[in-house]
């Protein structure tokens, strides 16, 4: 079992009254797996891959990943998870725009101590981004930045990736392809993938679905 979530809360004060995001999630996903996360906008599927990801905290409840108690960690623990053992795609890209695109697919694998040219050459080659790696990433189209942080995320050898809505950008069969190449390389690499999606074609194509609704996985 790489993940085991259990009772999971997380709520958020506003100025005239307190909303409950998450009541009591539990979630198991096994090494290799692939998860779609389905859901109305604000649901809640986004706070889930935050706190998994430890980027933000929980209220209450546990979260281990890979044998680490996540809702333990401190700030600079969280950072090391971050690094170390899970790889964030988001739909907004979030490329360095100062890097050229070869320094950006580098980048985490940098940060993580895990720099290997051939397995960056090998995702470089399989994303069709080889021509582009002099460029910088306003030069590229939108389905090729969404390539670029993938490659970013899949350099560093996570042992779970957290993809936040990453074809939402993206036209249908742009989605498509982008989704194609993801899925090959995480199993290439032997990671887990968690998906949050609004595309429930794009969900069928993963190992197992969950929908999260008033705050909890159904």
């Amino acid at each position: 079992m790489l993940l085991e979530v259990a009772q999971l809360t997380k709520s958020y004060r506003g100025a005239e009254r307190t909303v409950a995001v998450l009541r009591g999630v539990d979630l198991a996903l096994d090494a290799g797996q692939t998860l779609a996360l389905t859901g109305e906008s604000g649901s809640g599927k986004s706070t889930l891959l935050h706190l998994v990801g430890g980027l933000d905290l929980a209220d209450s409840g546990s979260i281990r990943l890979a044998g680490q108690d996540v809702t333990a960690l401190d700030d600079r623990g969280r950072a090391t998870l971050r690094r170390t053992t899970v790889g964030l795609v988001f739909q907004q890209f979030n490329l360095i725009p100062s890097l050229g695109v070869a320094a950006n697919i580098a980048f985490q694998a940098r940060l993580a101590g895990r720099v290997d040219p051939a397995h960056i050459d090998r995702l470089t080659r399989a994303l069709g981004l080889e021509a582009h790696l002099h460029k910088y990433p306003e030069q590229l189209s939108g389905g090729q930045q969404q390539r670029v942080a993938i490659a970013r995320t899949l350099a560093a050898r996570p042992r779970l990736v957290l993809a936040d809505e990453p074809t939402g950008n993206l036209d249908e069969a742009t989605a498509d392809d982008v989704l194609d190449q993801m899925l090959a390389l995480v199993a290439e690499t032997g990671a887990s993938l968690i998906m949050a999606t609004h595309s429930t074609r794009l969900a069928a194509r993963m190992d197992r679905i969950l929908h999260l609704s008033r705050g909890r996985l159904q």
